[in-house]
């Protein structure tokens, strides 16, 4: 009888007796502490359901509430009732209800006997800890903490506020060096002895009973006083998630718990039955004696970690959604923005999909529809081309949009009729190349020849609103490729831009374009803008039209696109 087990037990006490009867079974004596909270009925069932075990105990009851001293005391009584009433135990293991042998008893007594006076206890100090959450490392030992962090988080955190301003601290006892680590140890005989029977406990006790989270501290620092050995590491494989939650184990991961050679896991789901079942019913005994080696699986819980903070590019999950910044990628890829081209050219979306071999749609967030490629109405995802739906929230529209067509450019048409409730997003979305053409929004309203006192105020309303979507362009927190023209400038010369924007897109070989798209008639638009100016209007964002230009090419001869060939 080389190992005995104490073990924590508030719930789930058919799984704890299951436990506390394979390690009985296996030669190890049991003491467990029943929290003081569970209710007398629950727990005389408990010990009554034990009573055929001699080498089962139960130590004296504490009420043990996360974070406080509770649990230290728990740990306290039945560690030494174990030395009291096992006298052939060399190490004691400290364990919880919903620990889990993983393998056989017999290879951990070995184990320990191999090493007859190692402690196995994670300790380092404050400065070396990397995993603390919530602000307190040193200062869980020099503050007072009378509130609950569970119950009372409002006091506990004001109350700390308070003692940081007054410069209150209280003073570690000497002698004393503060180190942490996880509270599943395993300490031989020897050095429990010092830790409970040293003279100096009751300082001992009285300084811990106000430190934030003792059962992490108190034997951590105290065996550094009288271990003679001690190796800073848990024999019982424990993960914690990026907010200090222990990850709990499920039936899934009967294999991973198996790569890890640990002696025990916790944090075991209480209906996990296949994990009982094979590990308790059937232990692997076959293996080889292998060193304890938790590494094997922390890439995977790495990626666990990673996968539940940053989740996968442009794709919203609820533990991000409401948070700005939180996003991994505001877009699932790359997608391309027009504003003003289809209003200049004629035919633009199907020269610019025979261009370039993306998806080319008219404007997705027009008043009336989302106008799809081909027509369609609903595309990939079952995503309609109802308004309301779509602007019920068409930030979550584009994303689903580009999750639902990953591997395929996404190219639209974009213009200040359409909703604005996107832009901003769109405006810091690295994945977006947004090309504009202010003021092409006038060509429209040129052809319609409608009455001019609306045309006058529909075109001062269009002015309004794309001035303030190009000084949303222009914020120097935007992180789109962002290129604009205004209208004179842009059909003074538009194959280079064109050109430049079908090899960002990039959907086929690079190559010159053979043709641009065919521009609409513009024969009086200057003059067009002058009625305007003269009406009072001032239309300044397409640039500088003459009101009679001069021609820029032989009469009669339709002008041609010049071409640059190698």
């Amino acid at each position: 009888m080389s190992v005995g087990v104490a073990m924590l037990v508030h719930t789930a006490f058919d799984r704890a007796e299951q436990v506390a009867r394979h390690w009985a079974a296996g030669g190890c004596p049991v003491v467990i502490h029943v929290d003081a909270k569970v209710d007398k009925q629950v727990f005389e069932a408990f010990r009554k359901a034990l009573a055929d075990r001699p080498d089962v105990r139960f130590c004296k009851r504490h009420r043990c509430e996360w974070g406080t001293w509770g649990l230290v005391a728990a740990s306290q009584d039945a560690a030494q009732l174990m030395l009291d009433s096992f006298p052939e135990v060399r190490h004691v293991y400290l364990s919880s209800g919903s620990c889990l042998p993983l393998r056989p008893v017999a290879e951990l007594q070995a184990y320990l006997a191999d090493r007859p006076r190692t402690d196995f206890i994670e300790s380092a100090t404050t400065a070396d800890v990397p995993w603390t959450v919530g602000g307190l490392d040193h200062e869980r030992f020099t503050l007072q903490f009378p509130f609950s962090w569970r119950n009372n988080r409002y006091l506990f955190d004001k109350f700390v506020d308070l003692q940081r301003a007054t410069g209150y601290a209280r003073r570690i006892p000497e002698g004393l060096v503060p180190h942490m680590g996880s509270q599943w140890w395993c300490l031989t005989r020897q050095t429990l002895t010092a830790i409970l029977q040293d003279p100096q406990r009751p300082r001992h006790d009285r300084y811990f009973r106000r430190v934030w989270i003792p059962d992490e501290s108190y034997f951590q620092t105290l065996a550094r006083l009288y271990s003679t050995q001690i190796e800073s590491r848990s024999l019982t494989l424990s993960k914690f998630d990026f907010q200090g939650k222990p990850h709990i184990f499920y039936d899934d991961h009967l294999q991973l718990l198996r790569r890890s050679d640990c002696f025990v896991a916790r944090k075991i789901w209480p209906h996990a039955d296949r994990l009982y079942q094979a590990f308790l019913t059937h232990p692997n005994s076959g293996q080889q004696r292998q060193e304890p080696n938790p590494g094997k699986i922390d890439r995977i819980f790495a990626k666990a970690v990673d996968r539940r903070t940053r989740g996968r590019p442009g794709l919203y999950m609820q533990s991000r959604f409401p948070n700005r910044g939180w996003e991994n990628g505001v877009t699932a890829g790359k997608y391309s923005v027009f504003q003003g081209f289809s209003d200049l050219f004629q035919g633009f979306e199907t020269w610019l999909t025979k261009a370039t071999g993306a998806q080319v749609h008219g404007h997705l967030f027009a008043p009336e529809r989302a106008e799809f490629a081909g027509g369609e109405t609903v595309i990939a995802g079952a995503l309609s081309d109802n308004a309301k739906l779509r602007d019920a929230n068409p930030k979550a529209f584009l994303t689903n949009l580009l999750w639902n067509t990953r591997g395929e450019r996404q190219c639209f048409q974009y213009g200040p009729r359409d909703t604005s409730k996107v832009l901003w997003h769109m405006a810091r979305d690295p994945n977006a190349q947004i090309s504009v053409i202010s003021g092409a929004w006038a060509v429209p309203l040129f052809q319609s020849g409608g009455d001019f006192a609306e045309i006058r105020a529909e075109a001062a309303r269009l002015q309004r609103i794309e001035a303030k979507m190009l000084d949303q362009l222009r914020q120097p927190d935007v992180k789109a490729r962002i290129r604009t023209w205004t209208m004179a400038d842009f059909i003074e010369a538009p194959m280079e831009p064109l050109q430049t924007l079908i090899d960002e897109i990039g959907q086929k070989n690079n190559r010159r374009l053979a043709e641009a798209p065919r521009l609409v008639e513009l024969n009086g638009f200057g003059q067009f803008l002058q009625d305007l100016k003269n009406q009072g209007m001032h239309p300044y964002l397409m640039g500088d039209f003459p009101v009679d230009p001069l021609p820029r090419a032989h009469p009669g001869k339709a002008r041609k696109p010049y071409l640059v060939r190698k």
